[in-house]
C-alpha cells in the first residue's frame, strides 16, 4: 500500500486467512492516502460488519476519505466514533480539518470552541479552513487571537494567513505578513510563502510586481510558480507574459501539458484563435485531451458524479428538465449566458448549449430534486469554477432560496441569497 499498488495490497488483503485490526487499518489508510476515498469508507464498512472496532489509526483515515471527498453527512457519523476520543488531539484536528474542508464552518468553529487543547496545527486548520471558505477577515483575527494566547505560528499557519490576503485582496496586509515573519516569528520564508506572494499580487494585477518577487527569490523558482503567474495572466488576459511563464515551466516540466492548455484557454480568451489553434494542434499532435470538467455530490452516502457535457447518468432526463425549470426561473431574475466563457469559436448557440452542460450545473439540478428542506447543497469540483456558472449558481441560490457549496480545487464559495462569499473576487 505504501508504494501505491492498491491492486496487489488489495489482493495480499484478499488473500489472507484471518486479519486483525493492524491489516484492516493498514488496507483503509493505504485506499484515503492514495485518494480513493470511496474504497477507504467501504472497507471501513466490511471491517464494522466483520465485528472490529476502530481506533484512533481507523478513524483518522477515514476522517481523511470524507475530507478528500467531500461527505460530510459520513464524517459527521465518524465524529460519534470520535467521541469516546474526546481528548485525542490528531482525532480531533483530523476531525476539524475534516469539517473545514467540507465547507461546514459551523461545525468546525462549534468544535474548534471545545476543544480541551489546541496545538498549532489546530489553529492553522481554522485558519486556513476560515481563508479558503471566503472569511478572511475571520481567519486573520483567529490569528490574532492565537498570537494573543503565546501559541507560535508555523510556516503552515503563515501560507494559510497569506492566504487569506491573497483571496479577498488584502494586498498591503498580505506584504506586512510576509516581510515581518522571519523578524516576529523566526520564520524564513519558504516557496509556499513565495507563491502566496505570487498569487496574492497576480490577482490584484501587479503582474510586474509579482515577477519582481519571482526573481527576487534566494532559490529557483520551481513550476508551480510559474503555473500561479500563468493562472493570473489568464485573469488579467496578459498573453506576453503567459508566454513567458508557459516557456519557463515547460523547460522545468517539458511533459507538463497543463502549461500548454492554459496558454491556448488565454489565447481563446483574448479571441486570438490562430495562436490558439497552433497550440491546440500541438497537444493534439501529441495526444494531450484536456482534463473534463467533474462535479460530484454526496446523497445517502454515495458520491454521484457528473461530467460536462455527458447526459449518461440514469436520472439525465429529470436533470435536464429540472435544469431548464431553474434556467426559467432565473432568466426572469435576469440570467444571460455569458458565452465569452466557451473557449472555442463556435456560434453563440452552441456556445450556450456548452455552458448549460457544465458538470456543476448537472450537480445542481440533481441535487435539488433530491437535498431536503433547509439543508444546503454541497458540490465538489476538480477544475475551477468558471465565470457563467458561479453567476447561475448565485441567481439559483435567490431563486430558489438555497445555499450552494461549491468546493473547486482552491477554494469554497458559498452561495446565498444571490451573493458569493468570495466577493466576485476568485
Amino acid at each position: 500500500m505504501k508504494h501505491g499498488d492498491l491492486d496487489g495490497g488489495f489482493y495480499v488483503f484478499g488473500e489472507m486467512v484471518t486479519g486483525d485490526l493492524v491489516v484492516w487499518n493498514s488496507i483503509i489508510a493505504g485506499f484515503a492516502q492514495s485518494g480513493d476515498g470511496v474504497g477507504a469508507l467501504e472497507l471501513f464498512k466490511r471491517m464494522k460488519d466483520a465485528g472490529f472496532s476502530s481506533n484512533q489509526g481507523t478513524l483518522t483515515s477515514v476522517l481523511r476519505a470524507c475530507t478528500g471527498m467531500v461527505m460530510l453527512e459520513v464524517g459527521r457519523q465518524v465524529h460519534a466514533h470520535v467521541l469516546k476520543y474526546d481528548k485525542d488531539l490528531i482525532l480531533q484536528n483530523a476531525l476539524l480539518d475534516m469539517y473545514c474542508k467540507c465547507g461546514s464552518l459551523q461545525d468546525a468553529d462549534a468544535l474548534f470552541c471545545r476543544m480541551p487543547q489546541r496545538d498549532v496545527i489546530s489553529w492553522s486548520t481554522m485558519i486556513s479552513g476560515l481563508a479558503q471558505n471566503g472569511r478572511s477577515a475571520e481567519a486573520l483575527r483567529v490569528f490574532d487571537l492565537m498570537k494573543s494566547e503565546d501559541v507560535a505560528p508555523n510556516h503552515i499557519t503563515m501560507i494559510g494567513v497569506l492566504f487569506a490576503c491573497s483571496h479577498a485582496g488584502l494586498v498591503e496586509d498580505g506584504q506586512y505578513y510576509f516581510k515581518s515573519m522571519e523578524k516576529l516569528f523566526g520564520i524564513k520564508p519558504e516557496r509556499e510563502h513565495y507563491n502566496c506572494m505570487v498569487d496574492l499580487l497576480g490577482r490584484a494585477g501587479k503582474l510586474d510586481e509579482a515577477v519582481e518577487i519571482i526573481h527576487g527569490m534566494n532559490f529557483e523558482p520551481d513550476s508551480t510558480i510559474w503555473r500561479t503567474l500563468l493562472g493570473a495572466c489568464r485573469m488579467h488576459k496578459n498573453a506576453n507574459l503567459a508566454v513567458y511563464a508557459a516557456k519557463e515551466i515547460l523547460k522545468l516540466e517539458p511533459e507538463d501539458q497543463g502549461a500548454r492548455i492554459l496558454l491556448s484557454n488565454i489565447y481563446a480568451d483574448l479571441r486570438q484563435w490562430t495562436d490558439a489553434e497552433k497550440t491546440w494542434k500541438a497537444m493534439r499532435d501529441q495526444g494531450v485531451q484536456k482534463e473534463p470538467g467533474r462535479s460530484w455530490i454526496e446523497l445517502e452516502k454515495q458520491a454521484h458524479v457528473f461530467i460536462a457535457g455527458d447526459l449518461s447518468h440514469a436520472c439525465s432526463d429529470s436533470i435536464v428538465e429540472e435544469l431548464n425549470r431553474l434556467i426559467g426561473r432565473i432568466n426572469a431574475l435576469g440570467y444571460v449566458p455569458q458565452t465569452e466563457f466557451v473557449l472555442q469559436d463556435l456560434g453563440n448557440e452552441q456556445k450556450e448549449d456548452l455552458l448549460k452542460y457544465h458538470s456543476e450545473k448537472l450537480a445542481i439540478a440533481f441535487a435539488m430534486m433530491h437535498t431536503m428542506e433547509g439543508k444546503p447543497i454541497r458540490i465538489m469540483k476538480n477544475l475551477r469554477i468558471c465565470g457563467d456558472c458561479h453567476a447561475f449558481m448565485k441567481l439559483v441560490s435567490k431563486s430558489e432560496g438555497k445555499v450552494i457549496i461549491i468546493r473547486d480545487p482552491v477554494r469554497f464559495h458559498h452561495f446565498q441569497d444571490g451573493v458569493c462569499s468570495c466577493g466576485d473576487y476568485w
